[in-house]
């Protein structure tokens, strides 16, 4: 999975995380591919660019922390 935090986007407007492996995690309440909640799923389309940065920090800190074993901590 590859998760940038990049300014560069065009428009200003990061594209979607979605890798299309499209399964919410039961333990993590996660998308196993893209990490993102329901909720942030579900508004994507409806965030601002500041919104979808957010979330996409969000995701990288999620990523260490399960990589980490720490997500539950």
């Amino acid at each position: 999975m590859v998760i940038t935090t990049d300014n560069s986007y065009p428009n200003n407007d990061p594209p979607s995380p979605c890798v299309g492996v499209c399964t919410i995690n039961s333990q993590t309440q996660l998308c196993d591919g893209c990490l993102r909640t329901l909720d942030e799923i579900a508004a994507w389309w409806d965030y601002s660019p500041s919104e979808k940065k957010t979330v996409l920090d969000a995701l990288a800190n999620r990523l260490a922390s399960l990589m980490a074993g720490t997500y539950f901590d």
